[in-house]
Parts: structure tokens; C-alpha cells; sequence
């Protein structure tokens, strides 16, 4: 269904593939994978990072609420891709949902552009000594809010379905670990390209510009991706993977009062497949549900009816239940990167920025301390920490190590922040910035610095422990949907984090729309208490958590306890 190319069947294993099938995918498709990545990533993070100044500055949106709908932006297209992963693994294939999500987000693009380069599209500019200004008709909100959400479902649609389409070109998991490390270097490497050079084009030079910058390398990304298609190993879609998963159900209710066997032949195992090692027992974890495989009869195995599911089918179920734990425990940990982001942008907007006589720190390219400490601490982390891990335990570093790492970074981020917004409050009220309109607060944008810095740090710990995590303990039929997980653990976070800042503005003082007149560092301690208590959570979870795959080291067997 991606065409052009021999398609393989989606839990095919290398020795078990074509010969012609065998001769594609590996390291050879990784330039045009790359090259898709980093023209998406250098687009959106050139129109995103600095969408919260381009409302306050061209729309006259209030600061607070520009934020807040960044955040809704970001929290959708992070949730986004889970559908985009539906549509790959059950209709589509990932070749043919990246493509048409490129276009989207090139058309979305093209409408942000024409609210800079046409008068019509945006409001009027404020009046000189005037106290307000012009609000935006319905129809330039129309046209402006159209632009973000086809970008942001066109990003949605491309970054995680293509790295699911990266790992699918390897076959053992140490490739796919490599690749999901170099995945993420380039996905934050093009990111602060976007972050730095196109924002600072938009602020300085020109937002048409920048704009159309931004439309110019997403098509280029496009069109090294689709000049890669003859290499890639397409991966055949098998129909919908969540109407299994709804049979289990159904079968588990419909079948709950048979008595269960300890015998492997009094189960179904016909739809097992070719699976690494088959399962002759259920395990004994989630014992209810081995209902839905018990067979009544020996009829019973040749009648394809939803009250009868393979072992399989039942432990494929068994894994997502296993996992959700720390799926849920993830939420929490990644608000620090919409909080400290958005936040940070306000906090640099009262700062002093100069860097020189004619040059500022643009407020939208402070996210680059992020992305360039998760760049370069990945590369770090990959290269020598984790070479030395091993070789000091003989044993690589599980995911849950890199997540839990994760969480103590972030936590660490969001304390120092309201420590470094404490020092920027007490040195603006000391010099009576809010007596002085239009006036800074004496104190140098940079330091921002090393809250940015160890929330780089923690992402680069988390983010590829999750992808990787989820990558391989998820079903083999949900392989792009496990790639997109960490996508819907941040969507989820963002709301979060938007629903909890706009309580706190509801019931305290603490986030007026002048910063200078709140507490901003309250939210930031607030965060990292929260953050604290899910750490504990995080630690129960992975305590009782046993990894399914082979390279987790612990298998699901007959034996297994029930704490997993």
C-alpha cells in the first residue's frame, strides 16, 4: 500500500524476509530519512518557537494567553501523531502517511506566510503612545489559527511516522536503539537551526521571510524522502491492530465464567504466527483475561468468532496493560519542557538581551539551550557514558535507566528556574521597573541558562528511553503507534501543564499578564514538587515492571509473578 517496492509483512523478522526484500532498508535509507526529519524539524521550529511573539507582537494577543494557546498547539500536535500511527500501521503504511502530511503541513505553512506578507490578514500595527491596539477581526484569526493547525497536523503526521519507518528498515534491536539515538541528535540538531537562524531572520530581518524559509525547506525534506523510496523495506499494513485488542476484550467477557486449564493444548495458538519464541501457556499476570483464549471444545479453534482469541493476542493485551504504569508516569515529568519553555520566552521579554550595539537574543530562540544540550549531551551519552555503564556493570543501560535519569534532570530544571526567577523578581522590583514602562530588569538573559541546560539534559536521558521502551515491549502490529507513544505522553503533558497554569491564574496572583507584578517562581517550586512525588511513582512502576522483549532480559513465561 506505500508503493514501489516489495512489501514485507509487519512482524517479519530479517531471516525470514525475500531476498529482494532483504536487500532493502539498513543504514543506506538513512540520508533520506534524515533528510525528511531535518526539513520538518527545521520548519516547524522555525514558525513554532516564535509563534508566542508573532500573536503578541503582529496579532496583539496578551502575553499569557499566546502562551496558552502555544501550548494547546503543541499539546495537539503531539497527540496527533497517534493517529497518524493508526492510519500507518492498519491502512496507509508509513510512506504514504508521511507524504500527505508533508503537503498539509507545506499548505499550513503557506497561510502563517500570507498573514505576514498580506496587510489584510493581520491586524493594524498599534498606534504610536497609544495604550491599545487594534484587535484582529474574526477573519484574520480565521485565517491565522487555519495556517497552525494544518502545520501542526502535518508535523503531526510526519516526525514519529517516520521514525517508526526508520526502525522498520533494521532488523535486531541494537540497530534500532543506534537509530533512535541518531533519530533524536538530528531531530534536536535541526531544531536548533530553526531555532536560531529562521527565528532570528523572522525578528530581525523579516517574518515574510522567515516564513517562506520555513515553506522552502519542509518541500526540500519532502522531496529527499520521496527520492529514497526504491530503498526503503515498506512494511504492509495487516488491517487495524486495535480490533484485536477489542477481541481480547469481548472475548474475556463473553467466556469469563470457563474454568481455566493448566494445560497448553486446552488454548489457542493457531494465530501465534512466526512470533520470536510462542507462548505455550498464558502467563499468569492479568489471569482473568486468559479467558478469552481457553478453547470449550476442540470445534472451537475452527471457528473464526470473537469468543476465542490466540495466546498470543491475550499476552500482546497483557503488554500494553504492563506498561500503561509508566506510560502515566511520564505526563507529569515531560510538563517541565512546555512550562520552562513558554514561561522562559516571557522571562526573556523583561530581560536585558543585548548582545552588542545592534543585536538582541530573540525570545523565541531561547528554546536552543535546550535543543542543543539535548544534541550534545545524547552524542555524550551514546558515545562515552553509556560504553562506560557497561563497562563498569556488564550490563548495558535498560530504558527505565534513561528515564528515571530523565526525571531527576527535569525535576532539577524546574528548582532552578524558580531560584533564577526569585533573583529576576527581587532585581525588578529593587529598581522599580514597574514605575518605569518599557524599561528591563538589570540582569542578563543568560541567566536563563542552566535551567534550559539541565532540561536539555533530562530530555536527552528520557526522550529516546521512552521512544526505545515503547518501541520494543509494544506489540509487533503496533509499531508505529509505539513510536508515536512518546508524542501522546507529551500532548497529554502540555495540556497538563496548561490546565494547571490556568487554574493558578484563576486562584492566585501569581501569573498576571505583567510578570513583574506575580510570582512566577511559585509555579516553577510548584512544578518541581509535583514532579518529585511522580518521581516516586516512576520508581514504584519500574520496580514491579518485568521488560517482555528478549533484550530486556526478562521474557513472559509460566512462572511469571504477578507483581508485573
Amino acid at each position: 500500500m506505500d508503493g514501489g517496492g516489495e512489501e514485507v509483512s509487519s512482524d517479519g523478522e530479517g531471516q525470514m524476509l525475500p531476498d529482494s526484500a532483504r536487500k532493502r532498508g539498513g543504514w543506506a535509507t538513512f540520508p533520506f530519512i534524515a533528510g525528511a526529519l531535518i526539513g520538518s524539524s527545521i520548519a516547524v521550529s522555525g514558525w513554532a518557537n516564535n509563534l508566542i511573539v508573532y500573536m503578541i507582537e503582529k496579532f496583539h494577543v496578551r502575553s499569557i494567553d499566546a502562551t496558552q494557546t502555544f501550548n494547546i498547539v503543541a499539546a495537539s500536535t503531539s497527540l496527533l501523531p497517534m493517529v497518524a500511527a493508526i492510519l500507518a500501521d492498519s491502512f496507509l503504511g508509513c510512506f504514504s502517511v508521511i507524504w500527505i502530511s508533508s503537503l498539509i503541513s507545506i499548505l499550513g505553512i503557506i497561510l502563517i506566510a500570507l498573514t505576514a506578507m498580506l496587510d489584510p490578514l493581520r491586524a493594524q500595527p498599534c498606534q504610536h503612545g497609544s495604550a491599545s491596539c487594534p484587535t484582529p477581526s474574526k477573519v484574520q484569526f480565521c485565517i491565522l489559527y487555519s495556517g497552525i493547525a494544518l502545520a501542526a497536523v502535518g508535523v503531526a503526521g510526519t516526525r514519529f511516522t517516520i521514525a517508526a519507518i526508520g526502525a522498520n528498515q533494521f532488523d535486531n534491536s541494537k540497530d534500532q536503539r543506534v537509530f533512535f539515538n541518531w533519530f533524536a541528535v538530528t531531530l534536536y540538531a535541526s531544531m536548533v537551526l530553526g531555532a536560531t537562524v529562521i527565528v532570528y531572520i523572522e525578528e530581525n530581518v523579516s517574518w515574510v521571510f522567515g516564513y517562506w524559509l520555513c515553506v522552502a525547506v519542509n518541500v526540500i525534506g519532502l522531496v529527499v524522502f520521496l527520492s529514497g523510496k526504491r530503498y526503503y523495506r515498506h512494511i504492509k499494513p495487516q488491517g487495524s491492530p486495535f480490533l484485536s485488542l477489542a477481541h481480547v476484550v469481548v472475548a474475556t467477557i463473553v467466556k469469563r465464567k470457563v474454568s481455566l486449564s493448566s494445560r497448553a493444548e486446552d488454548y489457542y495458538h493457531k494465530e501465534d504466527g512466526p512470533r520470536e519464541k510462542p507462548v505455550s501457556l498464558p502467563s499468569r499476570s492479568f489471569r482473568f483475561l486468559n479467558h478469552a483464549a481457553a478453547m470449550e471444545t476442540e470445534e472451537d479453534s475452527k471457528v473464526n468468532s470473537w469468543r476465542l482469541c490466540s495466546v498470543q493476542q491475550v499476552e500482546d493485551f497483557k503488554n500494553l496493560l504492563r506498561i500503561f504504569p509508566l506510560l502515566s508516569s511520564g505526563v507529569l515529568m515531560c510538563t517541565t519542557l512546555p512550562v520552562i519553555s513558554t514561561l522562559t520566552i516571557l522571562q526573556t521579554l523583561t530581560l536585558d538581551r543585548r548582545l552588542g550595539p545592534d543585536m538582541k537574543v530573540p525570545a523565541g530562540s531561547m528554546i536552543v539551550f535546550i535543543l542543543t544540550s539535548t544534541a550534545i549531551n545524547l552524542t555524550l551519552i551514546d558515545r562515552f557514558l553509556f560504553p562506560l555503564w557497561q563497562k563498569m556493570t556488564l550490563r548495558s543501560p535498560m530504558p527505565l535507566h534513561r528515564i528515571g535519569l530523565g526525571h531527576l534532570f527535569n525535576m532539577t530544571g524546574m528548582a532552578v528556574a524558580s531560584l533564577v526567577e526569585s533573583r529576576r523578581l527581587k532585581l525588578a522590583q529593587t529598581h522599580s521597573v514597574l514605575d518605569h514602562p518599557g524599561s528591563v530588569v538589570p540582569m542578563f538573559v543568560l541567566w536563563l541558562v542552566p535551567q534550559l541546560i539541565l532540561v536539555g539534559l533530562g530530555e536527552a536521558f528520557h526522550y529516546p528511553g521512552q521512544v526505545t521502551l515503547y518501541y520494543q515491549e509494544f506489540p509487533k502490529p503496533l509499531k508505529s503507534t509505539a513510536a508515536a507513544m512518546i508524542s501522546v505522553v507529551v500532548g497529554f503533558a502540555y495540556y497538563l501543564s496548561t490546565t494547571v497554569i490556568d487554574l493558578v491564574r484563576r486562584v492566585t496572583t501569581w501569573l498576571p499578564d505583567d510578570i513583574n507584578n506575580g510570582r512566577l517562581g511559585n509555579v516553577y517550586l510548584m512544578f518541581a514538587m509535583m514532579q518529585m512525588l511522580n518521581f516516586f511513582y516512576f520508581l514504584f512502576c519500574a520496580k514491579c515492571y518485568k521488560y517482555h522483549s528478549v533484550e530486556g532480559g526478562n521474557k513472559n513465561s509460566d512462572d511469571e509473578s504477578s507483581k508485573s
